[in-house]
């Protein structure tokens, strides 16, 4: 068994999240839970998610398009906004972010629900 770092950060009542954490719990994988009502992503953590969606994307702005969960009530706060103002308010208001975000170490990263990704980390 490859040793991994998961991260999963989202919000307990997220059912999303309840499912990642689930998706690991069932494979005996140690994982780290970090509810961002508590604690947000610190810039070093946010800039790294960005960064490894950045190399699965077609572009950084395509990343940080998908991050954004558009069926957030605050949504409107960022649709119309240039893709350069997206990334800052997107980090100042993490309760836009796409749930779970689930960090493999500096490996990968995805947003959402990515139970096919996972399932490669694992293979």
């Amino acid at each position: 068994m490859l040793s991994m770092a998961i991260q999963i950060f989202g919000n307990a009542k997220s059912f999303d999240t309840k499912k990642a954490q689930m998706f690991f719990k069932e494979r005996r994988i140690p994982f780290q839970f970090i509810d961002l009502k508590e604690k947000e992503m610190s810039r070093g953590e946010y800039d790294n998610v960005v960064s490894l969606l950045t190399k699965k994307a077609s572009s950084k702005s395509d990343a940080i398009e998908e991050m954004i969960d558009k069926k957030s009530k605050d949504y409107s706060s960022i649709a119309y906004l240039d893709d350069s103002e997206k990334e800052d308010k997107l980090f100042e208001n993490q309760k836009l972010l796409k749930l779970p975000v689930v960090r493999n170490g500096k490996e990968d990263a995805t947003v959402g629900l990515a139970t096919k990704e996972w399932e490669k980390w694992l293979s």
